[in-house]
């Protein structure tokens, strides 16, 4: 029975399968468009093996793909028909069941069950890589954070996949806010394979949540033959470049940033990127930035989709796209269409859930701001300020929503809980101009100048010698 390095058994796959599942583990790990080719022919080197098959299906779920996921179910159940479960080994069954309960909608039950597998093969890369990223899709900062720190001891130091490894458990250490933690981790990572995208990333997202724009921009532009370009993130990344450059104040450049690589007219129209470009315009849009051109163009790559309820997140991102495009009435009827799926259960499919307590009423509330109704804006996403995470995304990327809040809350008139959000702001990120030059806002609205010109002050500063002046 082949087997592969770590010496897990591997059935139905032969040496060549068992090289290319091998590559294809290493281009997934850092993100390298090869790992589609690469697990191809390993499933045609040996169409019967389970785990080549569990990887291809694996793929057609990573992207939030609603078309990638529905030619994914169809070829894992008709492997899953043939299988012969006696002969697989518990490790391949548990990826079977995990992936099949992906296919099925049940994010939660496939993180689940790997998570379980880890326990007792704590060296399954592929079980560690996906469960993470399920772990993001999912919004679950312990488990993204726990799941691969509990299988590190099992781990050599000089494992080639030790570095890549250190690069998920930085981003999940950021999540759950051990900034400090995480930096130093996610150093460690890029210092073992300085093209460790995902530790990069991992990174950025520390020095974003501290507010340490300046920093983030110099670490970027040391690495940007490392990141920028052959991978599967580097548009996230250039995105994460803009949020800095937005913070500091150079709007121009984060335009230049997005027209380069976020949306222009080579862009494939893949979910992951859609929203990236969403998120970023829409937080042009809170600072009152007019972007109806880019704003139209997004638009109609969001309606050449199609989507159906696949997942909530991409539906927000969706809706901020028609919005800022003046086009309500496509933003409404997504709502409508959405609505209309709720009304029917849907037993084990966790985008039901995501989509009614959180999906829906965020999209509601986009809706309400485009249109000026900020009380309602503030009514419908104050009660879930604290649980966004559970229709997936990162902090950062979640912050759209916490800053349309922030924003509907002041323009309603609704001074004590605009204070409150912005207490609690700078208390985590001091360093942020945005959150002062909010303050100053405030401050003038309520007739405190002299609170608003220190306000202001300090984010001149800021933004002047960078975060950490």
């Amino acid at each position: 029975m082949t087997a592969d390095r770590h010496g897990q058994p591997m059935t139905e796959t032969g040496d060549e399968a068992a090289g290319h599942l091998e590559r294809a583990l290493d281009a997934l790990v850092f993100f390298r468009p090869e790992v589609v080719r690469e697990t191809s022919a390993a499933v045609q080197a040996a169409p019967g093996s389970p785990l080549a098959q569990v990887f291809s299906a694996y793929l057609g779920l990573l992207g939030t793909e609603e078309s990638d996921a529905a030619e994914a179910r169809e070829r894992f159940g008709r492997f899953r028909a043939g299988l012969d479960r006696a002969a697989a080994t518990p490790r391949e069954l548990a990826h079977v069941d995990a992936a099949s309960a992906w296919l099925d909608g049940d994010l939660q039950g496939a993180g689940r069950l790997l998570g379980e597998l880890v326990v007792a093969h704590p060296r399954d890369l592929l079980a560690l890589a996906v469960g993470h990223q399920i772990d993001f899709f999912t919004g679950d900062a312990v488990r993204l954070r726990d799941r691969v720190g509990g299988a590190l001891s099992a781990w050599d130091e000089h494992d080639p996949h030790h570095g890549p490894l250190l690069g998920m458990y930085a981003f999940g250490l950021e999540e759950s806010g051990h900034y400090d933690r995480s930096e130093q981790i996610g150093l460690a990572a890029v210092e073992a394979n300085p093209r460790d995208v995902w530790g990069i990333h991992a990174v950025v997202h520390t020095y974003e949540m501290q507010g340490r724009f300046a920093e983030g921009i110099a670490y970027l532009d040391a690495r940007t033959g490392d990141w920028s370009g052959g991978n599967y993130l580097n548009v996230h990344n250039w995105w994460h470049y803009a949020l800095y450059a937005i913070e500091a104040g150079d709007t121009e450049r984060a335009l230049a940033i997005y027209d380069a690589a976020l949306h222009n007219e080579e862009s494939e129209g893949l979910a992951m990127e859609l929203l990236d470009a969403s998120a970023l315009l829409w937080r042009l849009l809170l600072a009152g930035e007019d972007e109806t051109e880019r704003w139209s163009r997004l638009a109609d790559a969001w309606a050449a989709r199609r989507d159906g309820p696949f997942y909530a997140f991409n539906d927000v991102h969706a809706v901020m796209a028609y919005l800022g495009a003046g086009r309500t009435a496509e933003a409404e009827a997504l709502v409508r269409d959405r609505l209309a799926w709720l009304a029917t259960p849907h037993p084990g499919v966790s985008n039901h859930a995501m989509t009614e307590e959180v999906g829906v009423p965020v999209c509601r509330a986009l809706i309400a701001y485009a249109q000026g109704r900020y009380d309602q804006t503030v009514d419908l996403l104050l009660p879930l300020r604290h649980r966004l995470n559970t229709y997936g995304g990162s902090h950062a990327q979640r912050d759209a929503v916490q800053k349309t809040l922030l924003e509907a809350a002041i323009r309603a008139g609704r001074e004590d809980l605009a204070r409150t959000l912005l207490s609690e702001r700078i208390g985590v990120r001091p360093s942020s101009p945005y959150n002062w030059l909010t303050r100053a806002r405030l401050a003038e609205r309520l007739g405190r100048a002299a609170e608003a010109a220190a306000a202001r002050d300090r984010a001149g500063k800021l933004t002047a010698g960078g975060a950490g002046s």
